[in-house]
């Protein structure tokens, strides 16, 4: 399956609403094909990024980043199965990204239903996929707080759901400015 990057206004728009929680954060960067959402979150106060892929021309890809932008602390590179990792059980995260291969949909249910247990408190889950692919809204404990939608591409944000939270509003927002993203109830960017 070919890499497929992030688009540049997608991450910009993740960027901008993941701000208020990006300084000092623990995020994990799965399936991170050349890494520059990982290295996006570093340049935008993340403290740590763990950089999870397998396929080998991405890492390479990874690595000459990394070296070129001149960035060797701060950062792991799991050179694995984002499955293998993630059942590990790395713990603490703030933040995970995860973008697999758009005709992977069975890594979306496996790793989206493991998730939960390498969230820190509070932490967050973004889910990049195509429009057309529409993921559950809840998968064990993690239920979805956000949709937002760009051209053929969204992001589901999941946050942890106790027993008894009512879940929040799940409309799309589609196509919004960079710059002033529409907020939904119980929005996954704030503490």
């Amino acid at each position: 399956m070919a890499t497929r990057p992030t688009s540049d206004r997608l991450r910009e728009t993740l960027f901008n609403i993941l701000a208020p929680r990006l300084q000092g954060a623990r995020f994990a960067d799965l399936y991170a094909g050349s890494g520059a959402v990982g290295i996006e979150a570093l340049s935008r106060g993340a403290a740590h990024v763990e950089f999870v892929e397998r396929a080998q021309p991405a890492l390479r890809a990874l690595h000459s980043n990394l070296q070129k932008l001149g960035i060797r602390s701060a950062i792991a590179v799991q050179s694995a199965s984002v499955l293998s990792w993630i059942k590990r059980r790395p713990s603490g995260f703030d933040i995970v990204f995860l973008d697999p291969p758009y005709d992977a949909m069975e890594e979306y249910e496996a790793v989206l239903t493991l998730a939960a247990g390498i969230l820190a408190e509070g932490g967050i889950v973004i889910a990049e996929h195509r429009r057309k692919d529409n993921l559950a809204i809840r998968y064990g404990t993690l239920h979805r707080t956000r949709l937002l939608q760009q051209g053929d591409t969204s992001l589901s944000f999941y946050a942890l759901q106790a027993d008894g939270d009512q879940p929040n509003r799940d409309e799309p927002e589609k196509d919004q400015p960079e710059e002033h993203p529409r907020e939904q109830d119980g929005e996954a960017g704030s503490r």
